[in-house]
């Protein structure tokens, strides 16, 4: 199995193209802020899943790279919640993003809480 083939990776990896696709519509001017931060937290889910896959024969390593990519996507959290506050986004496409991370939460909580199923 590949990281590719996690359900994780595969659900993070569409909420950093669904939040790539919404920035393109943000203000010029958040260009090097909000959407900086924002495309560069999700991505970096994946990044950290991948990473850890890797390194999965080592457990603590595994768990510790899971653990950054939870910390990227509760970042991420966070950058919706200024979209929404901003009103780059509305509530309907909040509310989207919001489930779709809180997904990849879930997943990655069952990933830290469970390396041993990862292993091979």
């Amino acid at each position: 199995m590949d990281f590719k083939d996690l359900k994780a990776y595969n659900k993070a990896f569409g909420l950093a193209m669904n939040i790539f696709e919404k920035t393109k519509k943000y203000p010029k001017e958040e260009r090097y802020s909000l959407i900086d931060q924002m495309r560069r937290s999700s991505r970096s889910v994946c990044a950290n899943i991948a990473e850890g896959y890797r390194k999965r024969l080592y457990i603590k390593h595994f768990i510790a790279k899971l653990s950054d990519a939870d910390m990227e996507n509760s970042e991420t959290q966070v950058w919706i919640d200024f979209s929404l506050a901003c009103e780059y986004i509305n509530k309907e496409t909040h509310n989207i993003l919001m489930k779709e991370s809180l997904e990849v939460g879930k997943l990655l909580g069952y990933m830290i809480q469970n390396p041993e199923k990862f292993k091979k």
